[in-house]
């Protein structure tokens, strides 16, 4: 644990894809990978991050790809390594959605009924604001979302055996919109083809574990009934599983956290100081164990 402590540390600074900790970031995954027995190949892609008033900033992304020699792998272990910051927490934004949802049918009854077009002035505020805010920024340390996937990965590793057929994949440029997981699907598509994807998205030490299935199969449900979550189909979530399920056999992201990490998300209070990694353990416990049947 102390091990996973530090590695925490390292990792939950700012790290918005081009920026200097995210290099960072990148090399330090990259050792514990190797460290691990993994060989690394790298797949370059392009990213860019919208910042207020300054536009688009271009950079290179890099998902980082981690096999063991000679081992053909059945499973991928997932997750994104970089993070954003926003105005608004994840919580803040689903609010801003669902108003809007809301407030749009009650526009068009308030119309029919001769009410004035104000009610269409306020309906629209709702996505104005969400369009407005919905920018990346370098002020989340990104500890939950998602230094706690990456642990997860390794965490896992680190309880099977050398020759278990399991691979991980470190994804970049998730929070710029799957890009990185999308490069991987449409560029080296065969690299997930007849595997099963385990990814992992924000383990919280707090909340339940949540199993969203984008593709079920065998290895996928074990899984997931070792974590004792019914596979979601539909959640109101942007994750890479989403992208990833439509190159692999079988798919399916997991989460654990509530409606305090929702708030924290793409915070600067996302930082490390409110995890003991407990949530981090237990799901990657579950996770191996239902893997080592079929090392």
């Amino acid at each position: 644990m102390s091990g996973s402590r530090a590695l925490l540390d390292a990792l939950a600074h700012p790290r918005l894809v081009g920026t200097a900790q995210h290099l960072v970031v990148r090399e330090l995954l990259k050792r514990e990978l190797t460290s691990r027995g993994f060989v690394v190949m790298e797949h370059r892609f392009g990213a860019a991050a919208r910042f207020p008033l300054r536009g688009d900033a271009k950079a290179e992304g890099m998902n980082l790809i981690a096999v063991r020699p000679r081992v053909r792998v059945a499973t991928w272990l997932t997750a994104h390594y970089d993070s954003k910051g926003q105005p608004l927490s994840m919580l803040g934004r689903l609010l801003l959605v669902a108003a809007a949802v809301v407030m749009i049918p009650v526009a068009l009854l308030a119309t029919e009924a001769g009410a004035s077009a104000w009610w269409w002035l306020a309906a629209l505020v709702c996505p104005m604001l969400f369009l407005v805010l919905n920018v990346a920024t370098d002020r989340s340390p990104g500890a939950v979302d998602n230094a706690t996937g990456v642990l997860t990965v390794l965490a896992a590793l680190d309880r099977l055996p050398p020759e278990a057929p399991v691979g991980a994949i470190l994804l970049d440029a998730e929070e710029l919109g799957l890009v990185g997981a999308r490069a991987l699907v449409r560029e080296r598509a065969n690299l997930l083809r007849d595997t099963a994807v385990i990814n992992f998205d924000g383990i919280d030490d707090r909340g339940g574990v949540i199993a969203f299935a984008h593709r079920l199969g065998s290895s996928t449900t074990g899984v997931a009934a070792a974590l004792g979550a019914a596979p979601r189909g539909r959640l109101p979530v942007v994750v890479d599983g989403l992208a990833m399920a439509a190159a692999a056999r079988e798919c399916l992201t997991i989460m654990k956290g509530n409606w305090a990490t929702m708030r924290v998300v793409h915070t600067p209070r996302d930082g490390p100081d409110r995890l003991t990694l407990s949530g981090v353990e237990e799901v990657a416990r579950a996770v191996a164990g239902a893997l080592a049947p079929h090392s």
